[in-house]
């Protein structure tokens, strides 16, 4: 997909991935505020309503985290005019606070919410199963399983959400993110922005105590009306067949599914039933569709939401019926489906004979026997590699003295840390929850605790915690990891930078300044590549009698290159002098970069096509055999 593909008005259909369907379909239902915190595997809905921002009146922010950016939208939705966020199911609970007053109050302008589930944990520190907001909050939930209908979801979901005052969720996976596929694309009639006299609108969204026992009931009632409505959707649809045998399927699994009843053999010899509204579902598209069958197998990712439900409806419609999923043990609510996952279990849960996942898993054996293991590490040039090199050796000094160490990690390119060689870390829960569980690490433990958080967490989660161990005296130390960008998901734009959405202007914020303010007495500001001068910086924030915050600041390398070829600069390389190195293999052993390797006399090599010339290998050499490549005029 290109830019243009997004903004064409000409073309009839495009190749688009998941998420930039999604952004065509907002496009499209003319969406005018948007807003969004990073994270995968939403990411380039942000990227792409980013870079489409110059062509169209809307109004964006990269907000500090998904709770702000949902009440963004829900400030713009209050006003009448239509709104879109977009998050990771782990973002939603971040979120949750507000989406569920939402549920109460309602909205008068669209509101779509999308809140995108990880199954296999790709990216993502659970396999939460993101389904349950939608009934928990009263509010409707679609689930596309391919890009077309992505886009054509978040359309109609506008429409829904202003028909019925309601937010709406549209519930993906990372493989409907992440798929690619031709979409067929509408008209883009957008309207010109202007803002609204508020006063005009008569609109109020309070909830508290009586109000709040009023809308509940509105909110019975408007369930019942969207349950109706789904009945009658079209993206509820079935397929028939002369058999007593169904299934029952949602999401990407139902494309699973259709590739599974290939391999069996199966096509139009079961009846098969997809559900696009799973909040509420359609009762009666569903009593319709079990009331004449005798078995039926459930295949959906994650928990078993719709097999519950399923189990539910049929004591109504077919109390005889035999229902087969997780509950059966037929499907594993661990981990993504693919075909095969989806072939073996209907397998199972039709008595059939299938045995090919199994001769696929024994072949994938002998690979795991004979292939290296490599752990996952930082980019050539990352500044946090240079960090932990320089804490690693704090360490080592201070464990000597006889000071031991808790490490409280945190969600980030740093997560890595968790691996060899640096192999640090004793906890990592969620964003922020490095520098919550140091304060109370800091009453029960004997041994210092070490926190480390990274820019953009800084300011999505972990002020409140800094504060609360301020307030309370509590001692440890703090590392806070600013590389300018929020650069796991992307590379985009957060407060420590001076950019906003769309590389426009924005405010700066002070890391340490905040720090200072609230009251921390040990900051110092450090630049990562500096692994001399950092380890005794951070034997001193080690010793150090109180909380003491260490700022290690060097711009994402990534980041940092991209930009330097923009502006036309050469990155010049670093090589390992053969005649002065005498293999010691610190630079293997310590710096674990991915732009070293052995050559076929195992003499270390500097891979120029991936070096980033940071310089930092080459002061860690003992016997200066690493230098820089000439760069002739």
């Amino acid at each position: 997909m290109v830019l243009k593909d997004i903004l064409s008005k000409e073309k009839k259909a495009a190749f688009m991935l998941g998420n930039e369907a999604i952004v065509r379909g907002a496009l499209e239902a003319d969406v005018k505020v948007v807003a969004f915190y990073p994270g995968a595997p939403t990411s380039e809905v942000l990227d792409t309503f980013s870079d489409a921002l110059s062509n169209f009146d809307y109004q964006m922010e990269i907000t500090t985290n998904e709770k702000v950016a949902l009440e963004v939208c829900a400030g713009a939705a209050f006003a009448g005019v239509r709104s879109l966020t977009a998050m990771k199911s782990v973002g939603t609970n971040v979120a949750s606070d507000t989406l569920f007053v939402l549920g109460y109050t309602g909205v008068k302008g669209g509101l779509v919410i999308v809140m995108a589930d990880d199954p296999h944990a790709h990216s993502s520190q659970s396999e939460q199963d993101g389904r349950f907001f939608g009934p928990n909050a009263y509010i409707p939930m679609l689930e596309p399983s391919s890009p077309q209908e992505a886009k054509d979801m978040v359309k109609k979901a506008f429409e829904i959400s202003e028909r019925h005052r309601v937010p709406v969720i549209i519930r993906t996976v990372t493989r409907v993110n992440h798929q690619s596929g031709i979409v067929q694309i509408g008209e883009l009639n957008r309207g010109e922005f202007k803002k609204v006299k508020w006063k005009e609108l008569n609109e109020e969204y309070t909830t508290l105590g009586e109000v709040a026992r009023r809308k509940k009931l509105k909110m019975l009632e408007r369930t019942a009306k969207l349950a109706e409505e789904f009945d009658q959707s079209e993206f509820n649809f079935t397929k028939q067949a002369d058999s007593d045998v169904g299934i029952v399927t949602s999401s990407v699994s139902y494309l699973h599914v259709l590739e599974a009843l290939r391999m069996l053999k199966l096509q139009n010899k079961v009846n098969l039933l997809k559900l696009g509204t799973t909040y509420p579902l359609p009762k009666n598209t569903i009593k319709n569709f079990i009331k004449n069958l005798k078995k039926v197998v459930v295949v959906e990712e994650l928990s078993p939401y719709l097999e519950k439900e399923l189990c539910g409806i049929a004591k109504e419609a077919n109390p005889d019926l035999a229902i087969f999923g997780k509950k059966t043990g037929d499907f594993s609510e661990a981990w993504e489906y693919n075909p095969n996952v989806a072939a073996k279990g209907i397998a199972s849960a039709l008595g059939l004979e299938y045995t090919v996942t199994e001769a696929m898993v024994e072949e994938a054996k002998k690979f795991k026997e004979t292939i290296p293991a490599r752990y996952p590490t930082f980019c050539a040039g990352c500044p946090h590699r240079g960090t932990f090199v320089a804490l690693n050796q704090a360490l080592k000094i201070q464990v000597a003295k006889g000071q031991e160490h808790y490490f409280s990690n945190d969600i980030g390119c740093y997560s890595m840390w968790i691996y060899p060689p640096i192999s640090r870390g004793d906890s990592s829960l969620c964003m922020g929850a490095s520098v919550g569980v140091a304060n109370g690490l800091s009453h029960v433990i004997e041994e210092r605790a070490v926190a480390v958080v990274g820019d953009s967490t800084f300011f999505h989660a972990a002020i409140p915690a800094l504060v609360n161990a301020v307030h309370n005296g509590n001692k440890f130390t703090m590392l806070i990891l600013d590389n300018s960008v929020t650069a796991m998901t992307g590379q985009q734009y957060n407060p420590s930078t001076e950019f906003t959405a769309g590389g426009r202007q924005g405010k700066k914020i002070s890391i340490e300044g905040i720090c200072k303010a609230i009251g921390v007495e040990f900051v110092e500001v450090v630049d990562s590549y500096d692994v001399k001068g950092n380890v005794e910086v951070f034997r001193k924030a080690l010793d150090y009698d109180g909380l003491a915050v260490v700022v290690c600041r060097r711009e994402c390398a990534l980041y940092g290159d991209r930009n330097k070829r923009r502006r036309g600069e050469k990155i010049v390389p670093f090589y390992v002098d053969k005649d002065v190195c005498k293999r010691p293999y610190v630079c293997l052993r310590t710096f674990y970069c991915p732009a070293y390797e052995l050559d076929e006399d195992r003499q270390p090599r500097i891979s120029p096509e991936l070096c980033d010339g940071c310089s930092v290998c080459s002061r860690l050499c003992p016997i200066q055999s690493v230098k820089r490549t000439e760069v002739k005029a």
